[in-house]
């Protein structure tokens, strides 16, 4: 089945309060993508926003962003008055300084009159996700009480999970904690509906999940054995990327390492019940730097750089078997950029998941592997580029002159059409999926690039800021038929 979709974060959807919002704007943008033809909408991580503001770091495996509730749909239900309900702010960039003042005093208004009267709807969602709620909640408000400092920089008792400091805790905040579930409540509660729209109208939601928490998270703080610690919630190695051509002292995320002994010996367990909530909430997940199931780089946690790391063996097709056995052979994607050894092409291979192709990787003459798209196979998703590259039109404009003379060549195009000569090339490929980043079908420069990876400061802000043109829906769908991706 050859299928197609379209990248767009959900903050980067124009929506009244500061980021995009699961309302009308995202119901409108399933409209589009639905008129357009395509099958797939590929969104960032969905979790609370952490360290740097980014996706990628969040406080839970488990929870929603609370940025992204819509204000109008919880007042719809009574929950907010109209007059509490903020005038709509001039679509930018998003701030979320702004954000994070704000929303908390708005969505205690709403959190205090559902608490007030619990619905029974609010009493079943509490009781479904209590695998992960609860502990997420106490994590949250003890957070708060410690003026936001991250997880490392508690006091000892709490840090630990100290029994005694626990249950003074959860005494001391039970009102925080009853907020940050409420809270969570009305994000899923919005987050299903849109999700079964989408699916009503044909769309299908493409998640994506980090394949590490975050230091600072609730995850880290309630399952401490299944990460690499000294036994005192400090972490003793950290996650990264070893130097290449794009980073000179390679990446250093600083995320905790799992303890891939631990897991095995529970049969994976926490991986499969993250997985299970995953695939409960987005039709299809693509699941972030999956190579490091079969290595990973092992980084001396206090390291300022990614060097001086080294490789460790990860759990290869012991936890490949564990997720068919938890969720079948179908539903990834995974994300196999970067380094591949033998080994972990053979562990992608036993896998059955498709893998990605990158179309700007294949004419950047710093990327050695091949992404040209003669060699592509049918089971793999290939896109123009990801929310790490710039757009292709930025490629264009800030590429070697010889690459993109290369390119030129290989897809008989004029440099100013090279664009939408890639946009094509990708649907044209044998990939059984194709996924093109809504910028690249506007058009759109550096300045609508999403993340710049190992920089901090200005990623993760980029919004729509402009209408759709009018006959954009048709051009793509047009061009989805053509290619006979249209389902």
């Amino acid at each position: 089945m050859r299928a197609s979709g379209i990248l767009m974060p959900v903050f980067s959807l124009p929506g009244p309060f500061g980021i995009g919002t699961l309302g009308k704007e995202a119901f409108a943008f399933v409209d589009f993508l639905a008129d357009a033809k395509q099958t797939y909408w590929q969104i960032l991580p969905i979790g609370p926003t952490g360290y740097g503001d980014s996706p990628y770091q969040s406080f839970s495996a488990f929870a929603g962003n609370p940025y992204f509730i819509d204000y109008r749909l919880l007042a719809d239900v009574g929950l907010l008055t109209a007059d509490e309900v903020p005038a709509a702010r001039p679509v930018g960039p998003i701030d979320y300084g702004a954000l994070y003042n704000e929303r908390p005093v708005i969505l205690k208004k709403a959190a205090d009159r559902l608490l007030a009267a619990p619905s029974p709807s609010y009493e079943a969602f509490c009781e479904a996700q209590s695998f992960w709620l609860e502990d997420y909640a106490l994590f949250m408000a003890v957070k708060a009480e410690q003026g936001q400092a991250g997880l490392a920089d508690w006091p000892d008792d709490l840090r630990c999970r100290k029994p005694e400091a626990i249950a003074a805790a959860k005494q001391r905040l039970a009102g925080a904690v009853d907020y940050y579930k409420a809270v969570q409540f009305f994000f899923y509660t919005q987050w299903n509906a849109l999700k079964a729209y989408a699916n009503g109208k044909g769309v299908r939601l493409v998640g994506d999940i980090p394949i590490y928490v975050s230091p600072d998270s609730s995850d880290l703080w309630t399952h401490p054995e299944l990460f690499q610690t000294d036994g005192e919630m400090h972490l003793t190695q950290v996650a990264g990327c070893p130097p290449d051509a794009f980073a000179a002292d390679g990446q250093l995320w600083g995320n905790p390492l799992y303890d891939w002994p631990t897991h095995k010996a529970t049969g994976f367990a926490w991986w499969k019940q993250r997985m299970k909530h995953a695939t409960s909430i987005y039709d299809v997940v693509r699941i972030d730097h999956f190579r490091g199931f079969e290595s990973y780089y092992s980084i001396p946690a206090g390291n300022k750089t990614a060097t001086g790391g080294h490789w460790e063996k990860g759990p290869d097709r012991d936890f490949i078997n564990a997720m068919h056995e938890n969720l079948g052979e179908g539903g990834i994607i995974a994300e196999d950029l970067g380094y591949l050894t033998p080994e972990v092409k053979a562990m992608l291979s036993a896998s059955g998941y498709p893998g990605m192709k990158i179309m700007q990787f294949a004419f950047d003459s710093r990327e050695s592997g091949n992404y040209l798209p003669h060699t592509y196979h049918r089971n793999s998703v290939v896109y123009t580029g990801t929310h790490d590259n710039v757009t292709t039109e930025g490629w264009r404009t800030n590429a070697s002159a010889e690459d993109v003379a290369y390119a030129c060549r290989y897809l008989r195009c004029q440099p100013e059409e090279l664009t939408e000569a890639m946009i094509c090339a990708c649907l044209a490929s044998v990939s059984d999926t194709a996924v093109i980043p809504l910028a690249d079908w506007l058009h759109l420069g550096s300045e609508a690039r999403i993340n710049t990876p190992s920089t901090q400061g200005s990623n993760w802000q980029w919004r729509l800021t402009c209408p759709l043109p009018e006959a954009l829906a048709g051009h793509i769908a047009q061009l989805t038929v053509l290619y006979e991706r249209a389902q």
